[in-house]
C-alpha cells in the first residue's frame, strides 16, 4: 500500500513537487472552507447571503453543512468538485464525532482547523482513490478485502497529512483564509514527501 501510493506520488504525479501543484485546488478550497467556517462564526456574513447566521439559526445540521460546503466550492460538474465536496461534507461529520458539542454555527478556531485537516486528507484519498482505485480493486482477494484496503489506505493518508498540518500550525498566530491556503499547502508538500520515501 504504502509502495502503491509512493509510486504515485512518484510517477503518476511527478515528484512531491509538483503534486503541490497539480493540488492546488486542494489548498485553495482548504482557505474556502476556512473563510466559510469563520464568517459564520464571526456573524461577518452579509444580511441574506447563505452564510447568514440569521438565516441558518435552527436548521439542520444537514442544511448547515450544505449551505458551508456550497459556500466554499459551488458544483462545477467536474470530478475535482465533486470530490471536494465530499471531503468537506465527510470532515464535517468527523467534527462532529470529534466535538459532539460543537455549534457548527459558531465553531473554535481548533475546531475550524480540524475540519480543514481533515478535509485536506479525505480530498487527497479522493483524488488517489479516483487514479489508483480501479487497481486496488482488481488486485484484491475479494470485495471484502478491496474495503480493507481502502479503508487502510485512507486511513494512513488522514494520519500523514494530520501530522504534517497539526506540526506546522503556529498556535496563536492569527489566520486567514490565505495563510490558511498556505499552511495546507506546505502539509501536502511535506506529506507527499514522506509518500515518496515509501516508493523505496
Amino acid at each position: 500500500m504504502r509502495r502503491g501510493l509512493g509510486h504515485y506520488v512518484n510517477k503518476g504525479l511527478q515528484g512531491s513537487a509538483n503534486a503541490v501543484h497539480r493540488f492546488g485546488g486542494t489548498t485553495q478550497t482548504a482557505g474556502s472552507f476556512y473563510n466559510a467556517l469563520s464568517t459564520i462564526a464571526s456573524g461577518g456574513a452579509q444580511t441574506g447571503s447563505p452564510l447568514d447566521r440569521n438565516l441558518l439559526a435552527g436548521k439542520s445540521a444537514q442544511e448547515v453543512m450544505d449551505a458551508i460546503i456550497e459556500a466554499a466550492r459551488p458544483v462545477d460538474g467536474t470530478q475535482d468538485a465533486e470530490a471536494a465536496r465530499d471531503a468537506m461534507q465527510r470532515a464535517l461529520a468527523a467534527l462532529l464525532d470529534q466535538y459532539p458539542n460543537a455549534d457548527l454555527l459558531d465553531l473554535t478556531e481548533e475546531e475550524r482547523l480540524f475540519a480543514v485537516e481533515r478535509y485536506l486528507a479525505r480530498d487527497v484519498f479522493n483524488r488517489a482513490w479516483l487514479d489508483l482505485g480501479k487497481s486496488f480493486m482488481k488486485n484484491a482477494a475479494s470485495a471484502a478485502s478491496a474495503l480493507s484496503r481502502m479503508k487502510d489506505i485512507a486511513d494512513y493518508i488522514r494520519e500523514t497529512v494530520a501530522a504534517q498540518f497539526r506540526r506546522l500550525r503556529t498556535l496563536g498566530e492569527t489566520l486567514s483564509p490565505r495563510k490558511v491556503g498556505g499552511l495546507a499547502r506546505d502539509a501536502l508538500r511535506e506529506a507527499f514527501q514522506v509518500f515518496e520515501v515509501d516508493a523505496t
